[in-house]
């Protein structure tokens, strides 16, 4: 069980990499270097793990109990952790929340089913009975993963305040509707309900934008990479010190352009070779069906991190 009861998702939150060996097996000593490299930084809220930044679709359920204790082991007792559920089946979600709060996460972040892309926008109670069985399996606090409409895959807002009404445990929604006009308004109603439904925002190829808006926080898989950059920017903003967030922003954004650059499905995988630049994993191996990044593409991902500022062991010796 959690030692933080109560958790509100809210602040920084980084989303980690999973490191795999060249065989694609999980790599434990390099993930639990990353985890301390991560939560190294001060300012962060909770860390997130088993969701796409971790490559979750390609790790078994066995595979993401073990992720989850290694992480309690290694950082367990120092931070709130948020664990993933992805599944296409509800069953299976409830599955995964049990594990996960026996485990001893602190918060839970539902993904969208896949079969909702097949027309689920038109019945908003396949939404609500998939979080309901998630609920129902689990007393942590939930995040709502909100995708983008033209997905299939992300929520009306008028789905979303039957989801926060009906499951009361919806305490926060992590935002990629890719929309800054449904961003805002999402923002501006959530954040003033009775029970406030927190934005967290993960618009990172546009994160100054996103949190001038006026999120309560960003859950970001370039966190694994950026944390102190991302926990300076939002502290910026908080501060209303927007010359200093335009200055940190000027960091980020060629990072961000590396990064989420098409095809988007690529992300991680940049994330993990900028790691490896940086000396802090030992390997970037990927599972299938994503691939090993071309040549051309780690050099310019190496080149952003220079222009960024962010060096490391890695940088430093590849320059040598």
């Amino acid at each position: 069980m959690s030692k933080w009861k109560n958790f509100e998702p809210q602040g920084v939150i980084p989303a980690c990499l999973l490191p795999f060996k060249s065989d694609l097996s999980i790599d434990e000593v390099a993930y639990r270097k990353h985890l301390r490299d991560v939560v190294a930084v001060a300012g962060l809220s909770a860390v997130t793990i088993n969701a796409h930044s971790t490559e979750v679709a390609s790790c078994s359920f066995d595979e993401q109990a073990r992720v989850l204790d290694i992480t309690m082991d290694e950082i367990g007792d120092g931070i709130p952790i948020v664990h993933g559920v992805y599944a296409d089946g509800s069953l299976e979600a409830a599955r995964i929340a049990r594990m996960a709060e026996r485990g001893g996460a602190s918060c839970l972040l539902a993904f969208p089913p896949g079969p909702l892309a097949l027309g689920a926008l038109a019945k908003p109670e396949m939404a609500i009975a998939h979080f309901k069985a998630i609920a129902d399996a689990s007393s942590l606090p939930i995040i709502c993963f909100q995708y983008p409409l033209a997905s299939g895959l992300g929520y009306s807002v008028d789905t979303l305040l039957r989801l926060v009404e009906e499951v009361p445990s919806i305490k926060a929604i992590k935002d990629w509707c890719n929309s800054v006009m449904q961003h805002e308004r999402q923002i501006r109603i959530l954040q003033n309900l009775p029970r406030r439904v927190n934005v967290l925002t993960t618009h990172s190829s546009w994160l100054l934008s996103s949190l001038v808006l006026g999120c309560n926080g960003l859950l970001s898989g370039s966190g694994s990479v950026i944390a102190d950059l991302q926990v300076a920017l939002w502290q910026a903003v908080q501060q209303n010190d927007l010359a200093r967030a335009r200055a940190l922003n000027d960091r980020i954004f060629p990072i961000a352009h590396a990064f989420y650059a098409d095809p988007f499905v690529d992300m991680h995988n940049r994330m993990k070779e900028a790691l490896v630049i940086l000396g802090r994993i030992p390997c970037a191996a990927v599972r299938p069906p994503l691939v090993k990044l071309r040549e051309a593409e780690i050099r310019r991902i190496e080149q952003a991190l220079g222009q960024a500022g962010v060096r490391g062991q890695g940088a430093m010796e590849r320059a040598a």
